[in-house]
């Protein structure tokens, strides 16, 4: 069959079988321009080859296109060729091919010195300044996810032993150690910015002036407008501060075992990216000494 037959064919397949929409469609149009823009000689299904999807991931990265775009290139075509196999177009089978492992992106952290100035915007004269540093200082003490911190109940706090009942992802608990200062501003909250609150019955802890829960954009806005008053121009979410504590822990000397278990990953793997924001760190400290001298 020719190819461009063989190409409507598994087009019609997408559509009528897949129900796949128009926009991806054209997806795999502009992946199969490219792939057969390589291998233009191939003028029927016989033609093909195994081998070309290794080749043509090889090309790609020679010619230093994207990790995201040489994987998506791969998906569309090998889905083409186990097509083909299935309506016997296609005489080899198609075997589990990977592509260029994704380049994990180092995540934002704030130095220790930018916490500070972070956790000093909040107006401790009003109950919501009260509250938005207690929210701020438990997050960055106990390494919890956002939908963590927000879903914080009272009866979570344990003030006699500075620990923190967490329900995390895949609804598994765990206790994290929260630290003396978040304990002291999360107690002056409750008893001073939170006890003259509608809600101030409901077991959430961080509430809204109506007396509910707050949202997660709440929060992300507040991070950022505090982030922009404290002079500080990078880009600044609830998660930088998980993130921080978790380098900040790091650099301090604690195990990547603990830092694992306090923020809830199930794989070590997730958790030694930190490794990687220590390094990069030191080497931005050497090279601006570098520079200097």
């Amino acid at each position: 069959m020719l190819i461009n037959d063989a190409i409507d064919l598994f087009f019609q397949y997408l559509i009528v079988e897949k129900g796949v929409s128009k926009e991806t469609i054209n997806a795999y149009q502009q992946d199969f321009k490219q792939f057969f823009k390589v291998f233009n000689d191939r003028k029927t299904t016989k033609d093909l080859f195994i081998s070309d999807l290794t080749d043509f991931i090889k090309i790609q990265s020679k010619n230093k296109m994207a990790t995201a775009t040489i994987l998506r290139r791969l998906s569309s075509t090998k889905h083409f060729y186990r097509f083909l196999e299935k309506e016997q177009l296609f005489s080899e089978s198609v075997p589990k091919i990977s592509g260029p492992r994704p380049l994990r992106k180092l995540p934002h952290t704030l130095t220790e010195e930018e916490v500070e100035f972070l956790f000093e915007m909040p107006d401790l004269e009003k109950p919501e300044g009260l509250r938005d540093r207690a929210m701020l200082e438990v997050m960055y003490s106990s390494g919890l996810r956002v939908s963590e911190l927000l879903a914080l109940e009272r009866g979570h706090i344990n003030y006699v032993h500075g620990l923190v009942s967490v329900v995390g992802k895949g609804n598994k608990e765990r206790r994290v150690p929260i630290g003396e200062f978040a304990l002291e501003y999360l107690a002056k909250y409750i008893e001073e910015g939170r006890s003259k609150n509608p809600g101030k019955n409901t077991k959430y802890i961080f509430l809204n002036r109506y007396g509910k829960p707050l949202s997660r954009q709440y929060f992300f806005l507040q991070i950022k407008k505090y982030a922009l008053d404290a002079g500080i121009s990078k880009d600044v979410s609830p998660h930088t501060l998980r993130h921080s504590f978790a380098t900040h822990l790091y650099d301090h000397g604690a195990e990547l075992r603990a830092i694992q278990e306090m923020l809830g990953h199930q794989n070590i793997s997730t958790t030694e990216i930190y490794t990687h924001v220590s390094s990069k760190r030191i080497k931005d400290a050497y090279d601006l000494y570098i520079k200097r001298k």
